[in-house]
């Protein structure tokens, strides 16, 4: 706008809830932002975008700074009854450079705050069209349950990967995951050299991991283009290309009424839970399914499918791409190979997804990928169901005595031995808390010995608080199973990095601040992991009479500490307090909902 426009000349902004008191900052801020004053109650636009401090944050602003400005475009050139706000911005945490530490615990909470925050912003500016850039991995958790509350026409784009960095002596590739498994390498340099290379760009983690596994489901899902999922941060699409199209989604979306809860519905949670599994997602995913589907006033468990359910397709749905943690490719490679449109497209040519549910584009999911015309799988990063990478799904959901309700939860694909036709049987060996167990691997790591089950408890939602992710433990004990070819599983109340690898249980409920059975494993213990009939149990808890006498002994600790178990740890922090008070087991998203 000139500065002509923006001249003192009386203008007609009185509308029929004009007030001066109100009027005059939305005029001054107009103003401020070459606005046109005129417009100060036609509805709102807004972007936001998620920001914290590590690299997955670090291309944000620019996408954010680029949305706003095509968002403005659009208003000016099509005369829009519309007026753009500034953007804003919610705090986000970096689970990389906090696992293994105590601030860990506020990774999941992270979400819950970006929600917050996003939620504030819509309602209290009255937003009507939302663009938000988002990043990491629980911030666009957290960003879309607050798109799906507040209800109204919004587009999600993904800021992107980092790629992947190059061993400076060997050329092989590295990232994040591979830093922590060098971790415990006695050599010093070796460690320097993977410190030093392994993320070298700006981007989100590129494989596999919580990051590509949530934005792959938001695609799906219908809330952002299939086609800017895979690109990198960096990739100039993201910036010359891409915000144009979005807000083309957002005037769609607009001009035809269609909101968010139109178009996240039971079946395109279904189709997004598939795709997750059939690219090996992450762990994290069933909590985070949970969080969205609630926003969206859905139940997972009894309107999308039932564990019995995720069981069966998990049985037979293949793993169809070659990618990071459990194999050899990252997010780079799959946008050079046909984009996630490809993987979408298999998987629909197959029959396991519904291609009618709607999406941000206006368009159904497979008329997103006809107009997208994706190649075929290549069979080298992508692969075909007929011809898939692996051979039963990424995800599996363990019931037992330790997991009396189901929702414990295995990632098969990242497994790499220990069982034997469907079966592993190994003896506990108790921690109460991650930090004991790092310390022990640390110090002690010839004590662990094959077919150990590590336990990791009061780590859980309300324990922690915060239910912590476990990569610095796993990625240890990855480094020590591959060095003296031996197994070593892990089971715990906390979750897992999409990065982890190898026989980790997580999200076993309840937990152990409310006296969940894994509370009451000790020393020695067999525990079995069934994955023939998706079992998680303990042999000694089968018997009646132990089962009571050490609850009984939990129970008197716990009155003993006055009312809290000693093992678990005590929270002062205003937003741990709240988490313990409200945090909700894994099956319900661990997240604080008070009810």
């Amino acid at each position: 706008m000139t500065e002509e426009n923006q001249s003192s000349t009386p203008v007609a902004i009185a509308s029929s809830n004009s007030n001066p008191g109100r009027d005059v900052q939305r005029v001054g801020t107009a103003k401020y932002l070459g606005e046109d004053v005129t417009k100060i109650h036609d509805p709102v636009w807004a972007v936001m975008g998620n920001l914290g401090d590590s690299q997955c944050y670090l291309g944000v602003q620019t996408k954010v700074a680029a949305v706003q400005a095509a968002m403005s475009k659009r208003i000016v050139e099509q005369n829009r009854a519309n007026r753009l706000i500034a953007p804003a911005f919610t705090v986000g945490v970096s689970d990389g450079q906090l696992n293994g530490t105590p601030q860990m615990r506020f990774s999941l909470i992270g979400r819950e705050l970006v929600n917050d925050a996003a939620s504030t912003h819509l309602a209290a500016n009255q937003v009507n069209g939302f663009i938000a850039v988002v990043a990491c991995d629980k911030p666009p958790v957290g960003t879309v349950a607050a798109i799906l509350e507040h209800n109204v026409p919004a587009v999600v784009l993904s800021d992107g990967s980092i790629k992947p960095g190059h061993h400076p002596r060997t050329g092989e590739r590295i990232d994040l995951v591979t830093a922590f498994q060098y971790a415990t390498d006695p050599d010093e340099q070796a460690r320097q050299d993977v410190t030093l290379n392994a993320c070298p760009g700006q981007g989100s983690c590129g494989g596999m991991f919580t990051y590509n596994t949530m934005q792959t489901f938001i695609g799906v899902l219908g809330l952002e283009p299939l086609h800017m999922i895979a690109p990198p941060s960096d990739d100039a699409r993201r910036l010359e290309l891409f915000p144009e199209q979005l807000v083309d989604c957002l005037v769609t979306m607009t001009d035809r009424g269609i909101t968010p809860r139109d178009i996240v519905t039971p079946a395109s949670l279904r189709n997004a839970l598939i795709v997750a599994m059939a690219m090996g997602g992450s762990t994290n995913v069933m909590l985070h399914s949970v969080e969205i589907a609630r926003a969206a006033g859905i139940d997972l468990w009894t309107q999308v499918m039932s564990q019995d359910e995720f069981n069966e397709l998990s049985h037979r749905l293949p793993v169809i791409v070659n990618m990071r943690p459990f194999g050899e490719y990252s997010m780079v490679d799959v946008d050079a190979s046909g984009g996630l449109p490809t993987v979408v497209n298999e998987l629909l040519k197959a029959g396991f997804i519904d291609g009618t549910t709607l999406t941000c584009t206006g368009a159904t999911l497979a008329e997103q990928i006809e107009r997208l015309n994706p190649p075929p799988a290549d069979h080298e990063v992508i692969f075909s169901v007929e011809r898939p990478f692996k051979e039963t799904g990424g995800l599996r959901l363990l019931a037992g005595n330790l997991a009396p309700d189901g929702g414990a939860i295995l990632k098969l694909a990242g497994v790499e031995r220990g069982i034997v036709d469907g079966i592993f049987t190994g003896k506990a060996r108790v921690f109460n808390g991650e930090r004991s167990l790092i310390d022990a691997l640390d110090e002690d790591s010839d004590s662990f010995q094959d077919n150990d089950m590590v336990v990791i408890r009061y780590e859980g939602p309300r324990g922690a608080p915060g239910m912590p992710e476990m990569l610095d433990p796993t990625s240890k004990i990855t480094s020590l199973c591959r060095k003296r070819d031996i197994t070593i599983a892990l089971m715990t109340d906390a979750r897992f990095s999409g990065g982890s690898v190898g026989l980790v249980i997580g999200h076993v409920a309840p937990e152990a601040f409310v006296g969940g059975p894994i509370a009451l494993v000790e020393d020695g213990d067999t525990i079995t992991v069934d994955i023939n009939a998706d079992r998680l149990d303990c042999a000694e808890l089968h018997d009646p009479s132990t089962l009571q006498r050490r609850m009984a002994a939990w129970e008197a600790r716990v009155i003993a500490n006055g009312g809290t178990h000693p093992d678990a740890v005590t929270v002062t922090h205003r937003v741990l307090k709240r988490m313990r008070a409200t945090g909700q087991p894994a099956l319900r998203g661990g997240g604080m909902i008070d009810e």
